[in-house]
Order: structure tokens, then C-alpha cells, then sequence
């Protein structure tokens, strides 16, 4: 029996509906994942499934006795008291004998009040506890506190977002409702913060409904998709893969019977224009019949196009991009980073990996120059054009329109040499004209990404910094904002907790290991997870030594960044060789001699640096390809 059911829904805030008479049912054990482009009522969904909105027309049956909990996407104002309070607001009548339980036990701890009467109390709530089978509640509110390392006697609105976020989902966790609503649950969440939500998930007893843009969260638990696209449902009971290939064919589907119908209108219309003659044997049936056609093409809503996002390319950086020698830095008497040592060169793609608050946009404040390390040194290399991510996106303007923010005093925007106007560049974004001159505090999480790569895409770079540039975003944006960086041509660091983005974009990764301590390893999140699984625990350090970049041979099979790396290779090596032949010819010229001055210099210098990149070219060619070998031949036998 369904536990919700939806009958012709509708739903829509003028001009198109965002939900155009759907029905859905949702099923005990359902894990299902809801997605769908930005804007395209993921979230309006989950509000009317949970009661806080009300459909414009049809019916939401319940069954009797259902309890929903939603983890929305935005944090809803009027919301203030201590973390534990709102964590475990929901419960019922067990509530209040948790909270005090939970006191009792912290005054007892911090050894403030009567130490006999805090026992005391203490037991007299223990007993009513086992009277009322509390303690598995107190264990799950334990746990999911932990787990997402929250400050339980803190105040809420004294917290940052991303704290005020890990409490709300705390709170929709420990309710156990029958239908779980999450909305985006990962933002703001580290990694083994994620791993332990993926097994939660997994062990939930009653049924879930996910939106969120981590792939691999989506492999690794739905039983179930659902995709909206222009007011409509795609549902499938199947995993992720199998959703794909079942869209693909429903779109080519959806392709093949528009042009049939848009034929057969246009002879219709040829028809309709004939001349005097034929209007007057017209059939008023077909007249009929091709005004209903009119309007069924007027209505048609057609799949909006994909981001078009372009990442101008700036003069070449020096080989060496950033070197850091024994860097240490340290807020107080907490030592953030301790004796760290790097060497980044020209099209490194680096990823920066560890819990939320060890450090990471410190170390990339380091790593920039930005911020002076109280040990060691930072070396930048020459011609550096930085664009910098930051997670907050406080380089945005709230109170400034989505335009303002992108134009800075003009309405034109040069790209690649190409003078565009503000709005069609905006419209590449996925900005229509009527959103551009909206105010940036009315947009959602993932239009405020766009408009921040938007506005940060109008200048050219050749290193590129992004600090948490994924949250909010969907699948489809984010597929393609990963293939714009394997063709970006410079330098990039990118701080994540999306795994699969991770694997996808970086050649190697920086990892927090605690106590100040940075691993660094070859390959993306996959290839860091099973070298640290066979490198030995780590032991206690007795002095302080520099960091040792850890190198273990490749995986046997290759990854989707490393078949990309490699089907590009000899494209770059032909590059390379062509540079190097056309400097030799130029140094082979005796002309070049009296006009080129201190060129000289430079051209010499960049050949040595040419003869480098070359032969790491050719030795990471051969690796890959050996490695494929290896693969190929495994597989055979």
C-alpha cells in the first residue's frame, strides 16, 4: 500500500506549470532520487509532499498516521535555541526527557552544581528512559550529533551556514519519519561525513526521497529515479546507469514524434494557404482538427538548452606555478598545517581533500600568497592570472541585479575577443532576460553558482582556484563544467567533497590527515581511498619531518580522466614537438641574432623547458599505455 499518493498535481507560478498534472505514489523502501534541472520543481515537490505547499489543482492522499521531515534547501528564518533543542524538536513526548538526560549529564561533566542531586536526577532519568524504550532514540541522537560533529549546547543562529545546515539534517535524521525529504543533504558535508550518510541511508526502514547532485551518493543507494522535465515525470524503479539509458531513449523518442507532428502541421498549413479554389472545398473537420494542432505546437515546451559556459585561456604561466617548502601555519595553539612541502607545476590539476575546518581554503590562501605562513616558504611562478572560487560566494553583490554583478558598470563583456552583450552572455548561463534584472538575493543555491562562474568567466586565467564550486549545482551542469576543466589548458586547484567530480578532474590530491599532517597522492578520490588503505596506519610523529610525496603504481584498469589523459597525449606531444622545432629554426637563423635582444635568453629557457615536458609526456604515454595493456590482456584471460 502506497504510503503517499499524488493524482493529477499541478503547480506553477505563471506562464509554464513547474508540475503539469502528474500523479506519483511513494512506496515503504523506496529510495528514491528526484532530479532534474535547476528550477524545475525538485524542491516545489518535496514542499507539497510534505504539506507546506498546496497544489493548485488535484489530490495528495495520505496514509493515516504518516510523518514527513524535510531537510530543505535554504534555511528557514524564525529558527533560534541551543543545537541539541533543535535537533531533537519532532520527537514527541520523549523530547523533553532527552534534553534533560542530556543536561544532567553535561553539568555533570563540566562538575558544575550539587554532584548527589545531579546522580540522583540522572538515574531517576535513566529508569524512565528504559520505562519508555528511550535509549535507542538517545543512541540515534548521540550517534547523528557525532556524526555531524555539531556543537550540541551551541546557539543556532550564532552558527555558520554550514553548521546551521548539518543541524537541520541532524534534526529530519533522528525524527524517523516514514518518508524522509532531503534536499540537497550533502552540501556542507565532508566526506567520511558522506560515507556515514550513505550507510544511514542505506539501513533507513522507511522510505526516502533525495534530491542531489552526487553521483555516486545516486549509484550507490537508489532503487528508484525520478526526473522532472518541463512539468513532467520520468519515473523508473532502477539504478542510476539503467535511468540513463532509459532517458536517452525517451528523449530520442520524444525527438522523432515532434517531427513527425511538425511535418504533418506543415502540410497542413500548405494546405490552409492554397487558393480560392481549394478554400472553398476546405473541410471544416480539418480546419478544426489544424487549429487544435496550432495550439498543441504553441503549448509544446521544449527541453532547454544546456549551459554554455567558456573558460577564456590567458598567456602561459611559467612551468613552475607554485612551490612550497616546509610550510607551517598554525591559528594559536592549533597547528593547521605542519612542515608541508609542494612543487605545482603547469597543468597540474590538484584536489585539496580533509574534514570541514581543518584548513583547506587556509592552505589555499598559503598556497596563493595570500596569507604569509609563520614557517617556511611559498614560491609563485611567473604570469600567473588567478580566478578564484570562493564557497561563500561573497564576491557576489546580494542587492545588485543578477546583471550588475556580471556587467560592473557596463552592459558589454569581451570574450575571447568577442564583445557580447551582458544578457546573451548570461543567457549562456542559463539566465533568460527577465531573470538577469532580478536581485541576487532572490535566487536559489544553484543559480548563484552559475552567476559566480559567470561573472568570474569574463576575465581570462591561467590558474584557476575553486573552493566548493559544486554544491547546488545539478548533474547536468555539473557534467559539463567538468569537461570545460579537462580542456582547460592551465593550472588548477580545486577543493571538493564531490567524489565523483573529484575522480573525474584531478590528476592528483592533497589529503588532511590530521595533526597538521598533508598526504600527497597520485590520482583523484578513488586512487587516494585505496592507497591509504594500503599504506599502514600512520604512527605517532616523535619530530617534525617534511612531507613525502607518496607514489604507488596505477590502477590496472584506467579511469575516465586517465582514458581522456590518454587519448589527448599525442596531440600534446605533437604540439610540443612542433614548438621545439620551430625555436630550433628560429636559433638556426643568424637574423634571429641581431634583432632578438634578450629573446635569446627566453627561447633558451623555454627549449629546456620544452626538452621536460616532452619526456614527461612520453613517459606518462607509455605508462598509460602499458597500463591499458595490462587491462586489455587481464580482461582476455
Amino acid at each position: 500500500m502506497a504510503l503517499l499518493s499524488l493524482k493529477d498535481i499541478s503547480f506553477g507560478f505563471g506562464g509554464f506549470p513547474l508540475l503539469d498534472h502528474i500523479d506519483l505514489q511513494i512506496e515503504p523502501g523506496d529510495r528514491a532520487f528526484l532530479l532534474g534541472r535547476n528550477g524545475s520543481g525538485k524542491t516545489t515537490l518535496m514542499k507539497l509532499i510534505n504539506g507546506d505547499s498546496q497544489a493548485d489543482s488535484g489530490e495528495i492522499a495520505r496514509a493515516q498516521g504518516l510523518t514527513t521531515a524535510l531537510l530543505d534547501q535554504e534555511i528557514p528564518g524564525g529558527i533560534s535555541g541551543p543545537v541539541i533543542d533543535i535537533v531533537t524538536a519532532g520527537l514527541g513526548p520523549k523530547r523533553q526527557l532527552l534534553l534533560d538526560f542530556h543536561r544532567t549529564t553535561a553539568q555533570l561533566a563540566e562538575k558544575t552544581g550539587s554532584q548527589p542531586q545531579l546522580l540522583d536526577r540522572l538515574d531517576r532519568l535513566g529508569r524512565q528512559l528504559d520505562t519508555e524504550n528511550g535509549w535507542e532514540i538517545h543512541r540515534r541522537v548521540d550517534q547523528v550529533i557525532a556524526r555531524m560533529d555539531l556543537p550540541a549546547e551551541s546557539e543556532f543562529t550564532a552558527l555558520s551556514t554550514g553548521l546551521k545546515r548539518r543541524t537541520l539534517l541532524a534534526r529530519a535524521l533522528v525524527s524517523s519519519p516514514d518518508i524522509l525529504l532531503l534536499d540537497e543533504p550533502t552540501n556542507h558535508l565532508d566526506i567520511d561525513a558522506i560515507t556515514w550518510l550513505e550507510t544511514f541511508l542505506a539501513e533507513y526502514r522507511g522510505a526516502v526521497l533525495i534530491v542531489t547532485h552526487d553521483r555516486l551518493l545516486v549509484r550507490k543507494l537508489a532503487n528508484r529515479i525520478i526526473e522532472i522535465d518541463r512539468g513532467h515525470l520520468l519515473d523508473c524503479r532502477c539504478d542510476y546507469p539503467t535511468f540513463l539509458e532509459r532517458r536517452e531513449q525517451e528523449l530520442f523518442a520524444e525527438e522523432n514524434q515532434n517531427r513527425q507532428f511538425d511535418k504533418k502541421l506543415s502540410i497542413e498549413e500548405t494546405w490552409i494557404r492554397q487558393g480560392i479554389k481549394a478554400r472553398r472545398r476546405r473541410n471544416e473537420g480539418r480546419v478544426k482538427a489544424l487549429m487544435r494542432m496550432r495550439e498543441q505546437r504553441r503549448q509544446r515546451q521544449e527541453r532547454s538548452g544546456s549551459v554554455n559556459m567558456v573558460l577564456q585561456g590567458a598567456k602561459r604561466s611559467g612551468s613552475l606555478v607554485i612551490e612550497a617548502s616546509a610550510v607551517s601555519f598554525a591559528f594559536g595553539e592549533n597547528q593547521v598545517i605542519r612542515n608541508f612541502s609542494t612543487v605545482i607545476m603547469r597543468g597540474d590539476r590538484v584536489g585539496i581533500i580533509g574534514p570541514n575546518g581543518c584548513g583547506k581554503t587556509t592552505l589555499l590562501r598559503l598556497l596563493l600568497g595570500d596569507l604569509p605562513p609563520v614557517g617556511g616558504s611559498v614560491r609563485l611562478g611567473t604570469n600567473l592570472e588567478t580566478i578564484y572560487f570562493d564557497q561563500l560566494r561573497d564576491q557576489l553583490d546580494d542587492e545588485k541585479s543578477v546583471f550588475d554583478n556580471v556587467a560592473q558598470g557596463s552592459d558589454r563583456v569581451l570574450i575571447n575577443g568577442q564583445n557580447q552583450h551582458v544578457i546573451g552572455y548570461l543567457q549562456k548561463f542559463l539566465f533568460p532576460p527577465e531573470r538577469a534584472r532580478m536581485k541576487v538575493k532572490y535566487l536559489s543555491g544553484g543559480e548563484r553558482c552559475r552567476l559566480l562562474l559567470a561573472r568570474l568567466f569574463t576575465r581570462p586565467a591561467n590558474l584557476l582556484v575553486l573552493d566548493e564550486p559544486t554544491n547546488d549545482l545539478d548533474i547536468e551542469t555539473l557534467e559539463f563544467l567538468e569537461e570545460l576543466l579537462l580542456d582547460f589548458s592551465g593550472t588548477l586547484l580545486l577543493v571538493s567533497h564531490d567524489r565523483t567530480f573529484l575522480d573525474n578532474v584531478v590528476t592528483s590530491t592533497l589529503v588532511f590527515e590530521g595533526n597538521g599532517k598533508i598526504g600527497e597522492y597520485v590520482g583523484g578520490f578513488s586512487d587516494w581511498r585505496r592507497l591509504a588503505r594500503e599504506d599502514p596506519p600512520p604512527q605517532p610523529e616523535k619530530e617534525i619531518k617534511p612531507a613525502v610525496v607518496k607514489t604507488r603504481a596505477p590502477s590496472l584498469k584506467l579511469s575516465f580522466r586517465e582514458e581522456k589523459e590518454l587519448s589527448g597525449l599525442p596531440g600534446r606531444i605533437d604540439d610540443l614537438e612542433a614548438e621545439k622545432k620551430r625555436l630550433l629554426q628560429s636559433l638556426a637563423d643568424p637574423r634571429f641574432y641581431q634583432t632578438a635582444g634578450s629573446d635569446i635568453g627566453i627561447v633558451n629557457q623555454r627549449l629546456q623547458a620544452l626538452e621536460k615536458e616532452l619526456a614527461d609526456a612520453y613517459q606518462r604515454w607509455e605508462l598509460l599505455e602499458e597500463q591499458k595493456n595490462r587491462a586489455a590482456v587481464k580482461k582476455a584471460t
